[in-house]
């Protein structure tokens, strides 16, 4: 079926809150057709595993080194990320950042972050579409608990609940790119090929507007 598939998209983004799968699925999508993965490395940040030990105090020193990291990401990638040779995929776009930021920081830190982010040349880098993942808090704890990443396992479930209520908020009126929101509870393209070969296919349908898609459905 894959075979079939003719995914014309030079930029694709997965997005979605922490758990949900957004990595897994870039990397096999791009491996599947041959594509440049482009992933943020939040192993690099050393602020992270502190700010899930003590979020009041790191909330800031981690939410600005993601902020600098992203940016330079992206301006390593270039100012037009569809010049790629071949399909790129990356699991993160930098209009997260400030979701996290809200989410996060008091109103006197967010009101340095603003001024920071605001001041920083950040490339425009319009993806061709954007893949939203969803999933229940339970089924975000539960993947969290299973890929066993040591400092991660002290997210607690208001938090992934705030988390996945703002990114649903963001992506509600999000109009800066083809957008496709799938359900990801019961979805595992890694492992089911059924599921992985629906969902691309869904993919190289969409071309512009906002498209909701249920896997088990298809």
């Amino acid at each position: 079926m894959l075979k079939t598939i003719n995914l014309d998209k030079k930029y694709v983004v997965i997005e979605g809150p922490i758990g949900v799968g957004k990595s897994s699925l870039s990397k096999k999508m791009s491996d599947t057709f041959g594509g440049e993965l482009f992933l943020e490395k939040p192993a690099e940040n050393p602020f992270l595993a502190k700010f899930y030990k003590d979020p009041e105090r790191y909330s800031l020193h981690t939410q600005l080194y993601f902020l600098m990291q992203r940016v330079s990401q992206l301006s390593e990638l270039g100012a037009d990320a569809k010049n790629v040779a071949r399909l790129l995929v990356a699991d993160f776009m930098i209009e997260k950042d400030p979701i996290f930021a809200r989410l996060t920081l008091n109103s006197e830190e967010l009101a340095l972050y603003q001024q920071v982010f605001n001041s920083l040349a950040i490339p425009e880098t319009r993806a061709d579409l954007v893949v939203y993942l969803q999933a229940p808090v339970k089924v975000l704890k539960s993947r969290i608990k299973k890929r066993n990443i040591g400092f991660e396992q002290r997210i607690n479930e208001d938090y992934l609940g705030r988390l996945s209520s703002a990114y649903t908020d963001y992506f509600h009126n999000y109009t800066a790119a083809p957008l496709l929101i799938v359900n990801a509870a019961d979805f595992n393209p890694i492992e089911n090929d059924q599921h992985f070969a629906a969902l691309m296919s869904q993919i190289a349908k969409i071309q512009a507007g906002k498209h909701f898609f249920n896997p088990l459905a298809a």
